[in-house]
């Protein structure tokens, strides 16, 4: 073992190549001490440990991944080049670790906005729907010139339920910067998209972030985030990952948790030497495969895609191909780049960067734009399948077309087929009536996201409950099972351990997170089980309980579950509710609506305190007699329950629907399914 001294007071301990280098790759620069002095690795040809003294503010390590071997064959190889100056990178993540505001960090650093500009937070998160609910629904493009270098950053959602929209952009990227939190560490979704990254073959750098929380752990969140790339069966060179450490919301970063320098610079250091630039072939025939689409009043269409080959001229003649080799004959009428925050026009693009195509108005997500005669189809997008349905009909209540604009069988089926086209992993099929249609999707939160923005652009229809997607092999039943995490406080555990037991779910991990008292449960769940879960491990925890998710796998079919005890309370004839009326009513169980609502017959007005549904009359009035009362009785009313669209999506069982409308939702029963039970 030989030990060398430099200048700048730092020192390295070179061993010899080891013959498991699985057991000796260091992942990071860790935060424990040895000797007093922080340590990292530093994973070149010789495996060995710097060690540097704190008085450095950031120390880059060479990157095995950049020096990946490739899989092209020899001939292929011989003709791909690598673009230096150019690098295209995915921020992947769980949900709420970080990932906007850390693009927002990014942007600010980079100078994208003037000195004086206001600028909102989370920029990215544009749409109304996604600031609403704090979460990021779809990706987005930005970039971003570090030292002559051109960075594209693609932002995409966190929870598992748009995985399908992570799938698709991880085919635009060369590295992604996996985000995590320097307090859970690797969860469910980091999970999934670090898998799906691994298997591209992607470079990895991993960012722990909110470094500055006081509970911060990022030696666990490290070494957790090591095991995983291994259980993963990582490659060795992917395993030796660049470990940053940062705080998005304060724009800093550093290599070590202790030594944060005053801006990102180790962040986009690091991203310039681990990431590579797009390996491309220049002189080829144009090939460009498209992974996203947006729609422009004006400019109609934009295929958005990153150019594998050859290059891209406004006013070229292209062939556009299916993965069938069917192909039809088109024009570029203008051609974008994405620079800074915005898209600006661009005469020319070379291969490796990504750009955005007008003109060509049937493009789909997964077709190839190529060379005008001997352009060949790239591989097409693949997706995995959804878990979860949704009947969606045309409204059958007597208030139909009271609120919305698009009420037809016709309006229904246009906007559904329409989603299908953005949206990969969704599928729509047809019902058993002309009027219904089967709407397939990752999770409910993914389609009640596509039925809030029909409701916004003013549609009515009726939705059935969620009903998971089972499959047949081999004759046995088998269903889809996802992993659950739950983060509850210690005196609220055992409520929603029992919770989960009813459903059908197995403890296979629990372990105590940081030091505010919190455990972490991780069960394996029939997707069943978790239908209407969230309302009710709320309820159990008294609102401090996180609930995440990922689907796992199929397998058998677990049995009964029930998931709720209580039945409903349905209005018993059409009218206008009274305080008189509700006061009584309101004994009988929780209400949803106040005096003064317009109900219809079978509508859902309460949960009944007992199982088994009760028909009421909460439109009676109180009868005017001639009798002289001393004085009006003083009537006192429970406040409403104000169930969101999740929430009613969440309760309503097989005989139940909900009423989606521009200004209202409502809850009823199914009168289809009524009739058949008399």
């Amino acid at each position: 073992m030989a030990i060398s001294f430099f200048h700048n007071s730092t020192f390295s301990v070179m061993t010899p190549n080891l013959p498991s280098p699985r057991r000796t790759s260091f992942a990071s620069p860790l935060s424990s001490q040895l000797f007093g002095l922080n340590f990292s690795s530093s994973p070149t040809s010789k495996r060995g440990l710097k060690f540097r003294s704190t008085g450095i503010s950031h120390r880059l390590i060479r990157c095995s991944v950049s020096q990946a071997t490739e899989t092209a064959t020899p001939e292929k190889k011989s003709q791909l080049m690598r673009r230096n100056d150019v690098r295209n990178i995915a921020i992947v993540a769980h949900v709420d670790h970080g990932k906007t505001t850390l693009v927002d960090s990014m942007l600010r650093q980079a100078k994208v906005f003037r000195d004086n500009q206001f600028v909102q937070e989370r920029i990215m998160d544009s749409n109304d729907l996604e600031r609403e609910r704090g979460i990021t629904i779809l990706s987005k493009n930005t970039s971003i010139t570090y030292k002559d270098t051109k960075i594209n950053i693609i932002d995409t959602p966190g929870h598992s339920d748009f995985g399908g929209e992570v799938e698709r952009i991880l085919n635009m990227v060369e590295g992604v910067l996996l985000v995590v939190d320097s307090v859970e560490g690797p969860m469910p979704q980091t999970r999934f998209v670090l898998k799906k990254a691994l298997e591209f073959g992607h470079a990895v750098i991993v960012v722990v972030n909110k470094i500055d929380r006081p509970s911060a752990r990022p030696e666990f969140v490290v070494n957790s985030t090591f095991e995983l790339f291994i259980e993963l069966n990582a490659t060795d060179e992917q395993c030796d990952f660049q470990a940053i450490y940062a705080s998005g919301i304060k724009g800093k970063a550093g290599l070590s948790p202790e030594n944060l320098a005053e801006d990102l610079g180790p962040l986009f250091e690091s991203v310039i030497r681990c990431i590579p630039g797009p390996r491309i072939e220049k002189d080829g025939a144009l090939q460009m495969l498209v992974t996203n689409i947006e729609y422009d009043e004006h400019k109609g269409r934009i295929a958005i895609g990153r150019l594998h080959a050859g290059f891209l001229r406004k006013g070229l003649d292209v062939k556009v191909c299916t993965s069938e080799d069917s192909c039809r004959f088109a024009r570029v009428s203008e051609l974008f780049v994405y620079e800074k925050f915005s898209r600006a026009p661009a005469e020319r693009v070379e291969a490796g960067d990504i750009c955005a195509v007008c003109g060509i108005d049937d493009i789909q997500i997964g077709e190839t734009i190529a060379e005008k005669i001997s352009g060949r189809p790239l591989p097409a997008i693949k997706v995995e399948e959804p878990t979860v349905k949704m009947a969606f009909s045309i409204n059958i209540s007597p208030f139909v077309g009271r609120e919305g604009k698009y009420v037809t069988s016709r309006n229904l089926r246009d906007r559904l087929y329409r989603e299908l086209e953005r949206n990969l992993a969704m599928r729509v099929d047809d019902g058993e009536t002309a009027d219904t249609f089967i709407v397939s999707g990752r999770g409910t939160l993914h389609i009640t996201i596509l039925i809030e923005n029909m409701r916004r652009e003013g549609y009515e229809f009726m939705v059935g409950p969620p009903k998971v997607i089972n499959k047949k092999v081999d004759d046995k039943l088998l269903e889809p099972f996802e992993i659950a995490t739950v983060e509850v406080p210690e005196v609220h555990m055992g409520s929603v351990v029992e919770l989960l037991g009813k459903r059908r779910g197995q403890m296979f991990d629990m372990q105590g997170v940081g030091s505010e008292g919190t455990t972490l449960l991780k069960y394996k769940i029939p997707t069943r089980g978790l239908l209407g879960l969230r309302n009710a491990i709320l309820t159990a925890s008294r609102g401090t309980a996180i609930l995440n998710t990922i689907f796992d796998s199929y397998g058998p079919w677990a049995g009964d579950i029930t998931t709720r005890d209580q039945g409903s309370l349905v209005a018993f004839e059409d009218g206008t509710t009274t305080s008189y009326a509700i006061s009584s009513s309101q004994e009988r169980g929780q209400m949803f609506v106040s005096p003064g609502v317009d109900v219809y017959k079978g509508q859902i007005v309460g949960i009944h305190q007992r199982p088994g549904d009760l028909s009421l009359n909460v439109c009676k009035k109180k009868a005017a007699t001639n009798i002289r009362s001393n004085k009006d009785q003083t009537v006192i009313l429970d406040t409403p329950l104000d169930y969101s669209l999740d929430d009613c999506i969440e309760y309503i069982q097989e005989d139940e629907l909900v009423e989606v409308t521009p200004n209202s939702i409502r809850m009823c029963k199914n009168p289809k399914l009524g009739k058949k039970t008399r």
